[in-house]
């Protein structure tokens, strides 16, 4: 039995950010073997964000993000259970990244559960219209089998790249969903993250401007002159 020593437990606590009593155990658990204590602590992690699964998360931080010199305004709330954890810098650090997030990538929902049914009916019949285009291109017929299973594919794609909690975390080194970023913090904090809304306006939009062929104008002004 390998012994656990005091710079052991640092390292894996600086890797981690878990408990000192949790970094000792997992490391005797797994015979000093830091790689294996760290899947160790992830488990345990998890475990205890299904535990939170329904805590009621009615504190937290509405938070304003401005880009580009007023061109993209974003306003998000982001919810936890006691105050105490939302003046908490890495909780508050999360919020304020989360919001550059939207700013950057455009959700339009932050879960597919959000999606209104008729939103999704249209983009299937979106697909289904790409599909018949390219047969009708080829001369090729699918079956109707490989059809609908094509489609839900390309609704599972696009689901992802609407909704936050889907989207890779632009701030993350590594390949993660924000849904996962959420669920370590839980485990880290101790408490239930949850985010529960958004709105992202960006200038301009919504608004139709006018195009103006420049030729067409100088002809005007000389035809005028």
């Amino acid at each position: 039995m390998t012994q656990v020593t005091a710079k052991m437990v640092k390292s894996l606590r600086d890797r981690t950010g878990a408990g000192m009593m949790d970094c000792k155990n997992a490391l005797v658990e797994s015979d000093g073997d830091e790689e294996k204590a760290i899947e160790e602590i992830q488990k345990k992690g998890l475990a205890k964000v299904a535990k939170k699964a329904g805590a009621i998360t009615a504190e937290g931080l509405v938070h304003a993000y401005i880009h580009g010199g007023g061109r993209v305004g974003v306003l998000v709330e982001v919810n936890c259970q006691t105050d105490f954890v939302a003046r908490n810098d890495e909780f508050k650090q999360f919020v304020d990244e989360l919001a550059m997030h939207i700013a950057s990538e455009r959700p339009e929902y932050v879960s597919d559960a959000e999606i209104p049914g008729g939103v999704i009916t249209k983009q299937k019949e979106i697909f289904l219209g790409q599909l018949a285009e390219e047969a009708k291109a080829s001369g090729k017929e699918r079956p109707a089998a490989a059809i609908e299973k094509i489609v839900e594919g390309k609704l599972n794609k696009w689901k992802k790249g609407v909704c936050l909690l889907d989207q890779l975390f632009i701030m993350a080194e590594g390949k993660e969903t924000i849904a996962s970023i959420v669920d370590r913090l839980t485990a880290k904090i101790g408490e239930k993250i949850s985010i529960r809304r958004f709105v992202r306006y960006e200038r301009g939009e919504g608004i139709e401007k006018k195009v103006e062929d420049l030729a067409e104008a100088v002809a005007a002004t000389i035809a005028e002159a």
